[in-house]
């Protein structure tokens, strides 16, 4: 299969999508491809595949395969379909990335190696395994927090020859860390923050892009932002921004998945159900995330103008 005729920067909103199932834990499509238009409608860039928030690691080969094909078909002409890549071996990451190539992916997000942490020198070879074994475009996910590995500005420095890899989504939870980007490598990478809480901050400091999980249950929300702090509109984007706030928290909860397909249900963009070993919110627990959840709904705000700047 060829790529899908969307010619993409890495820029603007790109949506780390939920994967829907049904109450029998099936992949439910329908819900699935209600979601991805919502995104696309809204002005989302892109669509992320098979990240957290996608369930990746309950996934099986067949139901990624049929995620990305069906992403592509539903939503390909209008935004870059973007699959993560997260494996434990080099060689898995080169057969992940390969095969992701062969179904017509735009682009793929990469991870440092899983469960093992590698050394600096050791995760620069796997990156380089990587590029080396694709033509699509790398963006890689640099979140120390989560993943115990930091892409440190020397190892940006030795991964630069490699034309392919000419993004990151910025998760080290250090606005800084933009301005030490820029200021080291000018726009030779594309940077686009991951952590909902800081969207903002990293935008207004020269981010190009937004790598969004609540976007999943508020696209227009999220979209908005966005928009509006290109345009210059700041005062509009703070607006919002501070509306969203309660709701962005969610996002940084081990719970995150829970916490958003809940956020779905909601605004009708999900079916609420996970995938065990994650569980439904039960108790105080869930009824915190739906006291959050009835605040903002009673208070959501109007944006419709913002989309003249799509």
């Amino acid at each position: 299969m060829k790529n899908s005729p969307f010619s993409f920067k890495w820029e603007g909103v790109m949506p780390a999508i939920t994967t829907q199932f049904t109450a029998d834990n099936q992949l439910d499509l329908v819900a699935f491809k209600k979601n991805l238009n919502a995104q696309v409608n809204a002005g989302a860039s892109g669509i992320i595949l098979g990240g957290t928030l996608g369930e990746a690691s309950t996934l099986t080969p067949d139901e990624k395969n049929t995620l990305v094909a069906t992403t592509l078909k539903e939503v390909g002409a209008k935004a870059a379909v973007v699959l993560n890549i997260a494996e434990q071996s080099t060689q898995d990451a080169v057969e992940a990335a390969q095969n992701a190539e062969a179904q017509g992916a735009n682009g793929l997000m990469l991870l440092p190696p899983m469960r093992y942490k590698a050394t600096d020198r050791e995760t620069v070879a796997y990156f380089k395994a990587v590029a080396k074994a694709t033509s699509l475009p790398i963006m890689i996910y640099n979140n120390p927090v989560d993943y115990k590995i930091e892409v440190t500005l020397e190892m940006f420095d030795a991964l630069k020859k490699h034309t392919n890899i000419n993004a990151v989504k910025e998760s080290t939870r250090d606005i800084t860390n933009i301005t030490r980007m820029r200021s080291r490598f000018g726009d030779r990478f594309a940077l686009l923050c991951g952590v909902d809480t800081l969207a903002m901050e990293a935008l207004v400091m020269g981010a190009d892009g937004w790598v969004a999980g609540l976007v999943d249950a508020y696209p227009e929300e999220t979209c908005a932002i966005y928009h509006y702090i290109k345009a210059g509109e700041l005062n509009k984007a703070l607006e919002i921004y501070r509306w969203f706030m309660p709701l962005l928290e969610l996002d940084i909860s081990p719970q995150l998945v829970q916490n958003i397909k809940l956020c779905e249900v909601a605004t009708g963009l999900g079916t609420g159900h996970v995938r065990p070993p994650r569980l439904p919110l039960e108790g105080k627990e869930e009824q915190a995330v739906l006291d959050i959840i009835a605040t903002a709904m009673k208070t959501r705000l109007d944006i419709s103008d913002y989309k003249k700047h799509l």
